[in-house]
């Protein structure tokens, strides 16, 4: 049965729970148009998060991606546009590294396009009353490497795999811990992440921006 892989980082920056990992985990295994959904873990380490990406892909065979992660200031769910070249971490990440303006990938384009149907995606989110929108910056930590890591896959060795990234709000735990900063049920971000999935299968074809890079 063809696969579709979600992907959730483990905590970072201090937190205990990361809600990414929480709400993917949900659907490991569910079945959805004749594929199969295969969730797994991300280490929020630079570098090894491509290599454990890399293990995952070449485990499961997607036709899609859709990677996960947690910012603290998004109020809804934010699929986002596009991943640059760049890493610039404003804190270290679980391993103690804290890389400033290095590139993803040495000689790698500037940016690549996500691959999914994210515009459908917004739409189907918005109309089953969960709020939802475009990203232009997925930021330069981890998430951006793994998603940039993850283009730079299909471009070069996956040109058939969909790929896009999807941040999400801080979980009601961690917010009461953050005066003011929004957040979002683990149980409505996985609701979120089947209609996504629908939505993807439903579209079945790469988004008009795929086939684009930013040089």
């Amino acid at each position: 049965m063809p696969t579709i892989l979600l992907t959730g980082f483990e905590p970072f920056g201090g937190e205990t729970v990361n809600p990414s990992w929480e709400a993917v985990r949900r659907l490991d295994g569910w079945e959805c148009r004749g594929h199969r959904v295969a969730a797994r873990l991300m280490p929020c380490v630079f570098g090894a998060a491509l290599d454990t990406l890399e293990r995952a892909v070449a485990e499961t065979d997607p036709v899609a991606l859709l990677a996960v992660g947690q910012a603290q200031s998004r109020a809804e769910l934010s699929l986002e546009r596009v991943a640059v070249n760049l890493d610039d971490a404003r804190i270290p990440d679980n391993a103690g590294n804290r890389p400033v303006d290095v590139p993803v990938v040495a000689g790698g384009p500037t940016a690549y396009f996500a691959s999914l149907p994210i515009k459908a995606i917004a739409t189907a989110l918005r109309s089953a009353g969960i709020p939802a929108g475009l990203s232009h910056s997925a930021g330069s930590f981890v998430c951006n490497h793994l998603f940039y890591g993850a283009c730079h896959l299909r471009a070069v060795r996956r040109p058939d795999l969909r790929v896009g990234f999807l941040h999400i709000p801080l979980a009601p735990e961690q917010a009461v811990r953050h005066p003011g900063a929004p957040s979002m049920a683990v149980g409505q971000v996985t609701a979120g992440l089947r209609i996504a999935v629908e939505t993807i299968l439903a579209t079945g074809e790469d988004c008009h921006e795929a086939a684009g890079t930013l040089e």
